[in-house]
C-alpha cells in the first residue's frame, strides 16, 4: 500500500531496487513526512517511495544525492520532535502573497468550482488554500460524500480527479476578511464570471455569505442557492469553513456540502 513520499534517514540503501526497513527506520521516515507535508517544502535530499505490505516494508529508490549530503539518522528524541513540532511559518511574510488556483484543464469535468474569500496568512505561507489547522473545508468535503477519504490540504491537486476546484474572490492574502475592501469583493464577482465562462463549472460554491453579499450587491442573501447564475453556472453560498466561524459546526456544514454536491450530481 502507497503510504508516501519521505526523505532518507541514515546511509544510502544499497544499489539494489529495494531494501528492508526496521520499525526505527519506518518512524524517522515519517517524522520527516509529517515535517515535509506541514511546512510545504521540497526536500533537499531522496525522492523515495515508501510501500508497506503487512509486516514489510520496502524502500524503493528514486533518485537520491550524494551520502555526504545526506541526514544523519534522526534519534528518538529528534523523532518526536520532528512529529510534535510545528515548523515556524512567517505569516508576515506571506502578506499580499497569491496562491494559484486549483483547476481542471479546461473541457474537463468540473462539477463544483470552491470560492474562499481570499487567502489567509497561513495559507499564503503554505501554498495550499484552507491550510490552516482546525479549518473544516477538507474534512467536510470527505464526509459530504465529494472525495472518497479526506485529502490534506497539500493534497489539493488531486482535486480536479473528482470533478472539483478552487478560487478565491480576492487574490491577495490577509490576516483577516475584514481587511478587504468592498471594491476589492465586487470585483472578484467579475473574476467568477471570467472563470465560469471558461471552465463551465455546474456550481460555484462562495465560502463565506458576508463576502458574497458585498461581491454580489444581495444584502439580504441567505446560504443555499443563489437566484441568478453566472452564464449556465449556478452560484452556492456556504459557510466559511474556518475554525473561527463558530456559527457552523463541521458535521453541519458536511450536511450542507452534501446538499451541494446532490444539485452539482443531479441526485
Amino acid at each position: 500500500m502507497l503510504v508516501g513520499q519521505a526523505v532518507a534517514a541514515g546511509n544510502s540503501p544499497p544499489n539494489s531496487a529495494a531494501t528492508a526497513w526496521s520499525s526505527a527506520d519506518m518512524a524517522a521516515a515519517w517524522a520527516q513526512v509529517v515535517g515535509m507535508w506541514t511546512s510545504g517544502a521540497e526536500s533537499p535530499y531522496a525522492q523515495l517511495l515508501v510501500s508497506v505490505s503487512d509486516t514489510e516494508s520496502t524502500l524503493a529508490v528514486i533518485r537520491g544525492p550524494p551520502d555526504s549530503e545526506r541526514p544523519a539518522r534522526l534519534t528518538t528524541h529528534g523523532m518526536l520532535k520532528a512529529m510534535t513540532t510545528r515548523p515556524r511559518l512567517d505569516l508576515e511574510a506571506a502578506r499580499e502573497r497569491t496562491i494559484p488556483d486549483v483547476l481542471p484543464e479546461p473541457g474537463a469535468l468540473l462539477l463544483v468550482l470552491f470560492c474562499g474569500i481570499n487567502p489567509g496568512l497561513y495559507s499564503a505561507a503554505t501554498g495550499w488554500h484552507f491550510a490552516r489547522p482546525g479549518n473544516r473545508f477538507w474534512p467536510a468535503l470527505h464526509l459530504s460524500g465529494f472525495t472518497p477519504r479526506q485529502l490534506a490540504p497539500c493534497q489539493q491537486d488531486l482535486l480536479p480527479g473528482f470533478g472539483l476546484g478552487i478560487t478565491n474572490l480576492v487574490a491577495r492574502a490577509t490576516a483577516q476578511a475584514s481587511e478587504l475592501h468592498s471594491a476589492e469583493l465586487k470585483a472578484g464577482r467579475e473574476h467568477l464570471a471570467g472563470l465560469a465562462d471558461r471552465y463551465r463549472p455546474r456550481v460555484i460554491a462562495i465560502a463565506g455569505i458576508t463576502a458574497y453579499r458585498t461581491a454580489f450587491a444581495r444584502p439580504r442573501a441567505i446560504t443555499g442557492p443563489q437566484p441568478d447564475p453566472l452564464g449556465s453556472t449556478r452560484v452556492w453560498v456556504v459557510p466559511n469553513p474556518s475554525g473561527l466561524n463558530a456559527h457552523t459546526s463541521a458535521p453541519k456544514l458536511a450536511e450542507m456540502l452534501r446538499e451541494l454536491r446532490a444539485a452539482a450530481v443531479g441526485e
